[in-house]
């Protein structure tokens, strides 16, 4: 009897040992498996980058191109529409300075009876002559140099009916024609000659206005 007590305390015994051993080894390894690394269990602090200064967006600007100006078919555009309107708009002065009356007397005797378009041919001529450096520098140079306009006699002109329309319309067209204002239709030529005499000249014909021929 005494013998199978002692042998049921051994094994009693035995379990304990056995169940304590279990025990401690189940605490060893559980650092392993429950517990992360002390690196990893630490909290991650993010840090932000630094901000690097950028310049301010732009936005592409459509612009529109400027529209072309329109090219007139004269200087005069925006002032007036016609030549006839350019005219009655001229400033009328009792004292005409010398030269633009010389352009005048040139206009009114060579072409008066003619539209204001045949005129400013005959006015932008002697404009041209004068700039040239193949004329007289001056209207008048130009206008009374020898054997050049038929008109002259004796180095001067005749009579003038300065209280006519004709007169009026000369005086006008000549400031036009000094001033640039309007573009003759043959602009820059240097010649002309009546419509009913052929001349034989060797020169660059420009076209023909009325009553005359022009040529540069």
């Amino acid at each position: 009897m005494l013998s199978k007590v002692k042998i049921a305390s051994n094994i009693a015994l035995v379990s304990s040992l056995l169940a304590a051993l279990a025990s401690s080894g189940m605490t060893r390894a559980a650092p392993g498996i429950n517990q992360l690394p002390q690196a990893l269990a630490q909290p991650v602090v993010s840090e932000s980058l630094p901000v690097i200064d950028q310049p301010d967006a732009v936005e592409p600007v459509t612009t529109n191109p400027a529209p072309a100006d329109p090219a007139p078919t004269n200087p005069a555009v925006g002032r007036a529409l016609t030549l006839a309107s350019l005219v009655a708009s001229q400033p009328q002065s009792a004292d005409l300075p010398r030269e633009l009356n010389c352009l005048a007397g040139a206009i009114y005797f060579e072409a008066k009876s003619e539209s204001l378009s045949g005129q400013l041919a005959v006015g932008r001529v002697i404009v041209a002559r004068s700039k040239s450096g193949r004329f007289p520098n001056s209207y008048c140079g130009v206008v009374f140099q020898p054997s050049q306009f038929s008109f002259v006699r004796g180095g001067g002109m005749p009579g003038i009916a300065r209280g006519s329309q004709q007169w009026r319309n000369a005086v006008a067209v000549a400031q036009i024609a000094h001033a640039g204002s309007w573009r003759s239709p043959v602009e820059g030529a240097l010649y002309f000659h009546a419509a009913f005499v052929s001349p034989a000249w060797r020169l660059a014909r420009v076209g023909r206005v009325e009553n005359h021929v022009f040529y540069r």
